[in-house]
């Protein structure tokens, strides 16, 4: 495959722009390994069919020693394109993978990640990537090496990499086919959901029509918030965490207590807002010497029951709780918290994975015990003091000590307060702008879903950012006729599912599934009513599940409870069905 002409094309598109540099045009003949060096990614898939692959660094950037971590050179861009006589005329962009995001995409002999190019391979669109400005997975790219926020990073990150994407992408793909794409689509998960949101925000003309699903919305909150858990640990068992054992005795209690839809299990809960299961109540699950009736080595103690109590329930000033019987901490409103916590039944150590690789289950319970937890590096950043993190945030102006263990209730709950502060600091990263018109106006079409039991962000950030959306922008059918949000039971955080039992299949949207509804919208109009979702597997049959779009609800209306025939949808408000 000759990449001359690319090449030309990339230089007439770009050349005269001194914030673009080209680092890298080169092809894939289908079935070839998607590497660009001898030392392939652990995961290396082979490319699907003949494809090119042009590589962009988009500065300014950010100066500075050449081994600190803040120091880039660039914004580094993926942009994967069929030949021509294989181009749908679409563009099909994927976001950032989640936490702080980063990768390769400014090495040209390393592929920042695939999935770009297999989306580029199968369907035959034009799909990009992007490292959002830095190479590093964790957060000290953030800080400058004399403990600043490094200003051009977050901007970056927060906002600016994903439109550069989109623009740089749009304009090669126009230069190289010899016509505009006809229509342009977003794709991303966690931190890609957030950037979703904040393209619908903040570049409403980018794309014709946006997928964020599982969205970091409220991002320093939900890091804070994951921090949290490990502060319930510390703070109230002296940390010692709970063993992996004991996470799952209490929350496959919670799913037992709350799965049953017409006589039967499910094995994960179908209406969370029902559940409020107590395991600091429940004999079955505390040692004798608590009083209960559990004699096994995995038994809970009552503070370790009510550990978790605190982590299902969200972030408080004193780490205080509410009976569950009155709060069980589902509602969207926060009432007395700062933060939301996990739903009853969520994997409290991301089960699925860690069952599924060993390895991972190593790296999580070394970087735990050294203090690299979730929310530690946002702490740090916040307060600026790289001795709050863990040992993998390194600095010039000190080293992550893991002095986050320090904490109390009331000083993490004061953290919350300056981060608010340092919003403009970090490019205002929540994404969280519920003044969508010019999205709407331009006939952007958006789509997301998340789920019950997502292990890393709860659910009711981004139903609380939905209501939000309908307050500002005059009333659900307003919003529904553009926006329509899909929440799924037992739905995890980029797993098939998020709950505590291993043997659980809760229905999800397929791979495409999403991605063609949003087509059909935006291309011929189609509006996305109730779905029907399927188990990923059969095991050994598979459910079958209805979904409207929120606030509407699934109700069970008799039969067999595993198969969508068996529910309505109701309060669907302005939703076409």
């Amino acid at each position: 495959m000759d990449t001359t002409f690319l090449a030309e094309c990339a230089e007439r598109a770009f050349g005269t722009d001194e914030l673009v540099r080209v680092l890298l045009v080169t092809s894939f003949r289908a079935g070839e390994p998607l590497v660009l060096s001898e030392t392939p990614a652990a995961y290396t898939p082979n490319a699907p069919a003949d494809l090119f692959l042009v590589k962009l660094l988009v500065g300014p950037g950010n100066p500075g020693p050449a081994d600190a971590p803040s120091t880039s050179p660039g914004i580094g861009i993926e942009v994967w394109l069929p030949p021509k006589n294989r181009w749908n005329g679409r563009v099909h962009n994927i976001g950032g993978l989640g936490g702080y995001d980063g990768g390769r995409h400014a090495s040209p002999t390393e592929i920042g990640w695939f999935y770009a190019a297999l989306t580029a391979g199968g369907e035959g669109a034009v799909s990009a990537s992007t490292d959002s400005g830095h190479a590093l997975t964790n957060g000290a790219w953030g800080m400058n090496p004399d403990g600043t926020p490094a200003t051009q990073l977050w901007i970056d990150f927060a906002h600016r990499a994903m439109h550069e994407m989109a623009v740089r992408s749009k304009a090669l793909a126009e230069v190289f086919y010899g016509a505009a794409p006809r229509r342009c689509y977003y794709e991303g998960s966690s931190t890609g959901g957030r950037h979703g949101y904040r393209l619908a925000q903040q570049y409403p003309d980018d794309y014709d029509g946006i997928i964020a699903n599982l969205p970091t919305i409220n991002f320093s909150e939900w890091a804070l918030a994951g921090l949290y858990r490990h502060l319930v640990i510390e703070r109230d068992l002296d940390g010692v965490a709970l063993t992996e054992e004991q996470m799952d005795l209490a929350s496959n209690a919670a799913i037992h207590a709350g799965d049953l839809v017409g006589g039967e299990h499910l094995g994960y809960i179908f209406d969370n807002e029902a559940c409020r299961y107590d395991p600091s109540r429940d004999p079955a699950v505390l040692s004798v010497s608590d009083g209960g009736t559990n004699t096994s080595p995995d038994a809970l103690t009552t503070a370790q029951a009510r550990a978790v109590n605190k982590i299902w329930y969200g972030v408080t000033d004193d780490g205080s709780v509410p009976d569950a019987a009155a709060d069980s901490g589902v509602d969207v409103a926060l009432g007395g918290r700062r933060w939301y916590g996990m739903a009853r039944g969520t994997s409290l150590y991301v089960a699925y994975f860690t069952k599924h690789d060993p390895r991972m289950r190593e790296i999580l319970r070394e970087r735990a015990a050294s203090g690299d937890v979730p929310g530690a590096d946002q702490a740090a950043l916040i307060l600026q003091d790289p001795s709050i993190a863990g040992p993998s945030f390194e600095n010039a102006s000190g080293k992550g000590e893991g002095r986050w263990r320090d904490f109390s209730y009331a000083r993490l709950a004061d953290l919350f307060d300056r981060a608010a502060e340092m919003e403009p600091a970090f490019a205002h990263i929540a994404s969280d702008n519920p003044d969508l018109t010019a999205f709407q106006a331009r006939g952007g079409k958006f789509l997301s879903w998340h789920g019950w039991n997502d292990e890393s962000i709860p659910i009711q950030t981004t139903m609380r950012y939905y209501d939000r959306v309908v307050e500002t922008m005059g009333g659900l059918q307003n919003v529904q006729s553009f926006f329509r949000l899909y929440i799924v039971p037992g739905g995890g955080h980029m797993s098939p599912h998020g709950t505590s039992n291993e043997q659980a299949n809760p229905p999800i949207f397929g791979g495409s599934q999403l991605y063609g509804l949003l087509v059909d919208w935006v291309e011929n109009g189609v509006e996305p009513g109730n779905v029907t979702i399927t188990s990923p597997v059969a095991n050994p049959t598979s459910i079958t599940h209805p979904i409207g779009p929120y606030p509407a609800r699934a109700v069970y209306t008799g039969g067999d409870p595993r198969a969508a025939s068996s529910f309505v949808i109701s309060g669907n408000g302005g939703a076409q069905q």
